[in-house]
């Protein structure tokens, strides 16, 4: 018998790597792309977009004062809320979770930094 079958069969078979870890000092960093249009502060002001203090776990478009657009508006109506997973899927690609949405961001498509994000914005309330 070939001794790395075992090997490759165990990989086949879904043997998986490790999750990334993540890092929020280093979220901290990618948040700097996310700066332009959004505060992250408790109390900070909106901008371009509203502010994304305590926004994991927080029902969509409730953030004080600031204005949704109608798609947004009717996907928070659905029950749409800022869980992990959801942010997640919204940060990678905005258009995918709110087709019609304002947010004019491509999407973060490296996965490292995508968890570092989210352990940043965890962090924050």
């Amino acid at each position: 018998m070939n001794r790395i079958a075992p090997y490759v069969l165990a990989m086949a078979l879904g043997a998986a790597l490790p999750a990334a870890a993540q890092d929020a000092e280093a979220g901290k960093r990618v948040f700097n792309q996310c700066r332009a249009c959004h505060s992250i502060e408790a109390g900070g002001k909106n901008g371009v977009g509203p502010n994304l203090h305590a926004v994991v776990g927080r029902k969509a478009g409730t953030a004080e004062g600031f204005r949704y657009s109608a798609s947004l508006k009717e996907k928070a109506a659905g029950g749409l809320a800022w869980d992990e997973a959801t942010l997640r899927a919204y940060i990678a690609n905005p258009k995918a979770v709110v087709p019609a949405g304002s947010m004019s961001y491509p999407g973060l498509k490296n996965e490292q930094q995508l968890n570092d994000l989210l352990a940043f914005l965890k962090a924050q309330g």
